[in-house]
């Protein structure tokens, strides 16, 4: 009976088959969108966490002032900057951390021949390249008499690298930052950039002593980066960080920290908790063209039993059964929400996989959301297609054949 069922639905939609399509473009679009928005959404969330996770494993950022997320106008927002001395109790006195870096920057035109690029010097030591897993491609790290000696050479980025040097090998070469000549001893792996736009393969490193006399002038560290050990517990890393500093910088009991400490791993999950929330409304919305197709299919549902009475009334005259008349109207109606289910997912993924390629993230295919968009499109059809079937089911078969 239900095969029976599904063949007279077929023939009644390819009877009217523009006004069937007319019919079912609110599912084929509410379901298109819903998945079209739910993947980009996943891709999005993949892309940002990638990009966090690629500042560093286990990363915690201490910062002068108070953080920005505390409001405007906190206290200690013009808090003293850290100094060499904060950062070597800090390599002396936290335990299970990997690795603690000093990072002082300042934006400087980096000239090699007649080509010049505006990029960003950043002052630090090798514990940068530990704490930012970052490996060499070419070169070498900084010596330790290098470093000690605030000597002028630099580690440059791959972006630095393509702008002044074209395919040339740099090491050895020397490029001019200001007025000072330095040499290129490493050149580092190819990042990319974030999903923020900044390009991190756009830097120089140059050793923290050689920063501060002869790029900024003072001995100032304006950001240390401690990487927590794989088996260590980043809040409680963090507790020690805040506790070390309290007691350096002498802020008594009950006042608030002149400096910050951001755990990125809680950056990492508030970040993709915001993109999925976003996600979330993103396909809510999509999803309310659904109820439109419902209320499209209830309508053209409405006509056909109308358009039909006389034929209805036949079928019950000859014996059919109100059960039968049911679920020949209601299968009619899945079948078309059906059909538009799955047109509406073969264009949401295509939809999506042109957008994952224009925003330049990740295709993140959710099975689960295609399911639900098939199962929701099918609930459609039983929901708004049950009135009209009902209602063809219990007409009078004696006042449904004199209907002209």
């Amino acid at each position: 009976m239900l095969w029976r069922a599904i063949r007279l639905a077929l023939q009644a939609i390819r009877r009217n088959a523009l006004r069937s399509f007319l019919t079912v473009l609110g599912i084929v679009i509410g379901v298109g969108a819903v998945i079209a928005m739910v993947t980009i959404g996943h891709g999005t969330t993949e892309r940002v966490t990638s990009d966090l996770q690629k500042l560093g494993s286990n990363l915690l950022i201490v910062r002068p002032g108070q953080s920005a997320m505390r409001g405007p106008g906190a206290a200690g927002a013009e808090a003293d900057p850290f100094k060499e001395r904060d950062l070597q109790a800090l390599r002396q006195q936290l335990y299970e951390v990997r690795a603690v870096a000093p990072v002082a920057s300042r934006a400087v035109t980096a000239v090699f021949g007649n080509e010049n690029w505006n990029t960003r010097v950043t002052g630090t030591d090798n514990a940068f390249l530990a704490v930012q897993d970052w490996n060499l491609v070419a070169g070498r790290r900084f010596l330790d008499s290098e470093l000690r000696a605030g000597r002028a050479v630099c580690i440059i980025g791959a972006t630095v690298r393509q702008e002044l040097f074209g395919r040339r090998d740099p090491i050895g070469e020397r490029i001019r930052l200001r007025k000072i000549p330095c040499e290129v001893i490493g050149l580092l792996e190819a990042k990319g950039e974030t999903s923020f736009g900044t390009d991190q393969d756009d830097t120089v490193l140059l050793p923290l002593r050689a920063f501060h006399r002869r790029i900024a002038g003072d001995t100032d560290i304006a950001t240390i980066m401690v990487s927590a050990a794989d088996t260590a517990d980043t809040a409680k890393v963090q507790a020690d960080i805040e506790r070390l500093l309290r007691e350096r910088r002498h802020i008594s009991p009950g006042e608030d920290d002149d400096f910050y400490v951001r755990d990125m791993k809680q950056v990492i999950t508030m970040m993709a908790g915001t993109t999925s929330v976003m996600t979330g409304l993103l396909g809510a919305v999509a999803a309310v063209s659904l109820l439109v197709g419902g209320i499209g299919i209830m309508n053209i549902m409405l006509v056909s039993v109308t358009e039909r009475t006389r034929e209805i009334g036949i079928r019950l005259a000859v014996g059919a059964l109100e059960r039968q008349v049911l679920l020949q109207f209601l299968v009619e109606a899945v079948v078309l929400s059906l059909f538009g289910g799955t047109v509406g997912i073969v264009l949401g993924l295509g939809l999506a996989g042109a957008a994952v390629e224009l925003l330049d993230i990740p295709f993140v295919f959710d099975p689960a959301i295609v399911v639900i968009a098939f199962v929701f499109s099918a609930a459609v059809g039983v929901i708004f297609g049950f009135v009209p079937a009902r209602r063809a089911a219990r007409l009078d078969p004696i006042e449904a054949l004199r209907h002209e």
